[in-house]
């Protein structure tokens, strides 16, 4: 869990208006909260408002992995430090996992006004004060500054930015599965990532052995990770996956993905993925 550095500052109104563009930016985070339905009926391209700052290194991630369980792979391709921590209306208690959106600011002298792609990687609990809120790591706000500005952007407090999410793409990426170090034989967790299209999942099935057809669902574990406990019974390999996006409900299968042999705390590259 990162530790947060929200800077608030209360500002006398003059007009609604004034504040989603106050020169000094600033907020009083109820008033917006109020102003948000303005916001998204007035903006017709699908972006709506969120507060947002940054956590950890200047040039990092945040922190490696978070609570989603993605571990060192955040700051390594395709993800590339580019992420952010959610607040609990898109962290989603781990279910927002691996989503994907589009963030960018205009409301300080720093921002560029274009858009970047973050990938949900943490969970920000505190992050309340807003009904959406992005703490984003020190590369991807940065990545929303002018040109020799990013310090400054990383100095300015609490921003007020739009987002929308977006699909994820992950070039020549497929779904790679990460087995939970406490598998065995009668258990078996995975930690799943770089998921293409909607990014985070509604649902993931386990089929045992190539000759079973019968799909067992598994459960959502913590962050990213799914699991399925047998109850005693051994659970015979290789295993296939499905998944289930969370928004589009499209559907995959990596076959035969877990091969007979498998072993705790390795990865295993499926040869599948959504299309974005």
């Amino acid at each position: 869990m990162a530790v947060r550095q929200n800077v608030f500052c209360f500002l006398p109104i003059v007009a609604t208006f004034s504040i989603l563009f106050n020169s000094c930016y600033c907020f009083y985070p109820k008033l917006l909260n109020i102003n948000a339905s303005l916001a998204v009926s007035d903006d017709q391209s699908g972006w709506s408002p969120a507060g947002a700052t940054w956590y950890g290194g200047s040039k990092g991630a945040g922190t490696d992995g978070g609570a989603c369980g993605y571990g060192d792979s955040v700051e390594r391709p395709p993800f590339s430090s580019m992420v952010s921590a959610g607040g609990p209306s898109i962290f989603k208690s781990g279910i927002g996992c691996g989503a994907c959106y589009e963030v960018k600011c205009s409301t300080n002298s720093a921002c560029s006004g274009n858009p970047v792609t973050v990938v949900i990687t943490d969970e920000c609990p505190g992050c309340v004060s807003e009904s959406v809120h992005f703490d984003l790591g020190g590369t991807s706000i940065g990545a929303m500054a002018k040109s020799g500005l990013a310090d400054l952007l990383r100095n300015a407090g609490i921003l007020q930015v739009q987002y929308k999410k977006v699909d994820c793409k992950y070039p020549g990426t497929t779904i790679a599965f990460h087995v939970d170090p406490g598998s065995d034989p009668n258990y078996f967790a995975t930690l799943i990532e770089y998921t293409n299209g909607d990014g985070d999942l509604a649902s993931v099935d386990l089929k045992q052995a190539l000759d079973t057809d019968g799909w067992q669902p598994m459960q959502q574990s913590w962050g990213a990770v799914w699991k399925l406990d047998s109850a005693g019974s051994t659970l015979l390999p290789p295993f296939s996956l499905r998944l289930t996006s969370l928004d589009s409900r499209k559907t995959i299968v990596a076959t035969a993905v877990i091969p007979a042999g498998w072993e705790p705390g390795k990865t295993y590259r499926s040869v599948v993925n959504f299309n974005p």
